[in-house]
């Protein structure tokens, strides 16, 4: 089995070498990497210039681009045999509700997936990182079930709570939360007097009830959630249509 791993926190990240090193005994590991931390990147290829890709003195490659060119780049050309799975993380911190938009982790994923490759976006729900082996076992666990019973092609994207493993109580499959509105852009003053700001943290959650990540996290499960890519708002086509008519 092939996998490719990926992240935005970087080539350097402890998270990515953490899970490199987990599954490595499962499968063929490659490692292609942004060259510095590109969380918040979302979905963003890099078109107005060239990328290149180096080499680490670990052999994980790494690209001067965003996660997605990553595995845009590894998957269209770089590797000489495609993956069977594209895992992306172990990130620094939750990707959960409204994050997912913005997250270069889960986006990693969604290339992935967008060019037909099963891939899966795994994240420790802190700051500390205290417990990557408990995000570790959860990402080995489901590789191995992907060996044993291929489901097709699909986006998972998992938060795992950041605790010993013996104390997660189990697996929720679960849907996307929703945030309450970004605190306000921060404004100060740099060193030669211009005006510069700092976007406002992400607000607490608002919708985080039963069947949320917010709320399997909260309650000591593994959040899995299964993402799609389609936008369109089905329910609302007959009413805009009516709209347009008038």
């Amino acid at each position: 089995m092939r996998i490719l791993l990926s992240n935005d926190d970087g080539y350097f990240a402890p998270g990515l070498e953490r899970l490199a090193a987990a599954l490595a005994p499962h499968a063929e590991i490659t490692v292609v990497a942004p060259e510095r931390d590109r969380s918040g990147a979302s979905n963003s290829l890099t078109l107005d210039r060239p990328l290149m890709v180096r080499r680490a003195p670990n052999g994980f490659l790494f690209v001067n681009g965003t996660p997605t060119d990553c595995v845009h780049l590894a998957v269209t050309g770089l590797l000489d045999a495609l993956p069977d799975m594209v895992v992306s993380g172990i990130n620094l911190g939750a990707n959960m509700g409204d994050d997912t938009i913005y997250s270069g982790t889960v986006a990693a994923a969604t290339e992935g997936f967008l060019l037909g490759i099963p891939s899966i976006a795994i994240s420790l729900a802190s700051k500390t990182a205290k417990h990557f082996e408990s995000a570790c076992d959860v990402a080995v666990d489901l590789v191995l079930r992907h060996a044993r019973a291929p489901a097709g092609s699909w986006l998972l994207n998992v938060n795992v709570p950041d605790i010993p493993r013996a104390e997660v109580r189990g697996t929720r499959i679960t849907r996307l939360g929703r945030r309450h509105k970004a605190e306000n852009t921060i404004t100060m003053k740099n060193p030669r007097g211009e005006t510069v700001y700092w976007v406002g943290a992400a607000g607490p959650a608002a919708d985080a009830g039963e069947g949320t990540d917010f709320h399997a996290v909260d309650g000591r499960y593994v959040s899995i959630t299964p993402l799609q890519i389609d936008l369109t708002h089905r329910d609302r086509m007959v009413e805009v249509g009516d709209w347009l008519s008038r």
